[in-house]
């Protein structure tokens, strides 16, 4: 992805998060509208993804779903969202994924993608966005990978457990493991 193809929006860690609201698949059948307003007090995982019924984003949309009980008790939802029709999205689950165990927002009018700046413009896709918002709806974390490259799960549960510290985490740094001192 080169400058010219992303989208406008910058964001920076600390600032508000864009709000945000559409329908989303619910319980792999149900359409429902959400609000970025319904989770203020929670830890919002938001990640956004290419296309249903792709090659990676399965991968992480089930890997997700294979953690949500760890990224519960850390007082987090994990949103999904990609430029596909919630109907797309029920299709998917229905014939490939079962339920994922979180919302799918269907962003088919590309609003969200570009308000969080992963939106491709040329194609019309998001990128693999990452964004973790605090439960006051500020941004302490963003992540934007390559389109053939998916993310890991376990590294955005690993980051999420460091921001709720609230103290200096080496690289590599684990719960339960020591905290970096200031000298």
């Amino acid at each position: 992805m080169n400058a010219s193809e992303r989208s406008e929006n910058m964001i920076i860690i600390g600032q508000a998060a864009p709000k945000f609201s559409g329908q989303a698949v619910v319980n792999k059948s149900e359409i429902r509208e959400i609000n970025s307003a319904d989770y203020l007090g929670k830890w919002i995982v938001l990640f956004f993804y290419p296309l249903d019924f792709t090659f990676v984003c399965p991968t992480e949309l089930l890997q997700f779903r294979d953690k949500l009980a760890d990224f519960q008790k850390l007082n987090a939802v994990i949103l999904g969202c990609s430029v596909d029709s919630v109907y797309s999205h029920k299709k998917w689950l229905s014939d490939e994924l079962d339920d994922v165990g979180y919302p799918l927002i269907g962003d088919i009018t590309k609003r969200i993608s570009r308000d969080f700046g992963v939106l491709l413009e040329d194609q019309g896709i998001a990128t693999r966005g990452t964004f973790v918002i605090d439960p006051e709806g500020h941004i302490q974390y963003a992540g934007i990978h390559n389109l053939n490259v998916g993310r890991d799960a376990n590294e955005i549960l690993r980051v999420l457990s460091a921001l709720q510290s609230g103290e200096l985490c080496a690289a590599g740094w684990k719960p339960g493991q020591a905290h970096l001192k200031p000298k």
